[in-house]
């Protein structure tokens, strides 16, 4: 048996699979991103245990049968002391060293494209690519909302936000947002703006909630917020042509790219992406997900195990 374990900014989904592919047992916890944070790693550890001690229960296995795991979790591979932090948690939780540990953004296109050449772009609350070409690997974007994530979910929503100032102060004509996000706020003047998204100091994935609204108002003919969708679609192809050119594909070869996270389920971001894509002078071949990333990190499991799951 094989657990793949996929944490990311919202959730940390984890999935155990026999050796024919066949899900024994699924389970979500919240998000391990805390580990990044003030006493994160001990909330990560509590994260990971108790999502394996369910998804165990679940397959009716405990961690010492497992014939090997991957898990994925954010900030690995970008510090060396939180990788290394990170590197010895699952041995505390398995009882044993039949694991690997590597960045999240492995498993989105683990997932995605079935371990294949190719490229993975992925849109939850933040952004990255990651793809793998002839033994080459590439990574672009994931540099943090600060000053990165472009076409992220925490990226839509602080576009929004800021669209929302402007039309409240008359810089940008009004439109939909404005409604909207007075009553998914519950804001009874504009400026409580102010105290629920700054003062209150919402973490990350609460701001990041926000693009939700953004979709709301798109859908109700606000045409600032369908731009700033179209606009993530765009960003989001960039990074796969900033992978592509970092892989040393051929001019003329044309490279397979898919999607992971949340983002992605959003038709006009997806549609944005795609046609981004075909514009690019270089050719693409644009496919849907083949499974999530969790999946992918059980399919990772596997080939390290030398036991790699068929077709």
């Amino acid at each position: 048996m094989y657990l793949g374990v996929d944490a990311g900014g919202t959730k940390t989904a984890f999935v155990i699979v026999d050796a024919a592919g066949t899900v024994l047992g699924a389970a979500d916890g919240p998000s391990t991103a805390p580990a990044l944070g003030e006493h994160g790693l001990e909330t990560a550890q509590a994260v990971l245990r108790d999502g394996i001690t369910e998804v165990c229960r679940l397959a009716g296995t405990e961690p010492m049968r497992l014939r090997h795991a991957f898990f994925g979790l954010p900030g690995h591979g970008e510090s060396p002391s939180l990788s290394a932090a990170l590197d010895a948690l699952p041995e505390q939780i398995l009882g044993h060293d039949r694991f690997a540990v590597g960045n999240d953004m492995v498993c989105g296109w683990a997932g995605s494209l079935g371990l294949a050449d190719g490229i993975n772009v992925i849109s939850g609350t933040g952004s990255m690519a990651y793809g793998v070409l002839r033994g080459r690997e590439a990574r672009t974007g994931g540099w943090g909302e600060l000053f990165g994530d472009e076409g992220s979910a925490h990226w839509i929503a602080v576009q929004a936000l800021n669209l929302f100032t402007r039309m409240s102060d008359g810089r940008t004509p009004p439109g939909p947002l404005l409604a909207v996000l007075r009553r998914r706020l519950g804001l009874d003047t504009d400026l409580d703006l102010v105290d629920v998204m700054l003062l209150g100091r919402p973490d990350r994935t609460a701001v990041a909630a926000v693009s939700r609204h953004v979709s709301e108002a798109a859908a109700e003919g606000d045409t600032h917020c369908a731009r700033i969708l179209t606009r993530a679609g765009e960003e989001l192809a960039e990074l796969a042509r900033a992978a592509r050119r970092a892989l040393s594909a051929a001019p003329d070869e044309k490279v397979p790219v898919s999607w992971s996270g949340g983002v992605f389920t959003v038709p006009r971001v997806r549609e944005a992406f795609t046609r981004a894509l075909t514009a690019f002078p270089e050719p693409y071949d644009a496919r849907p997900p083949l499974g999530a990333p969790v999946n992918g990190a059980a399919l990772l499991a596997a080939r390290l195990a030398g036991e790699p799951l068929n077709a």
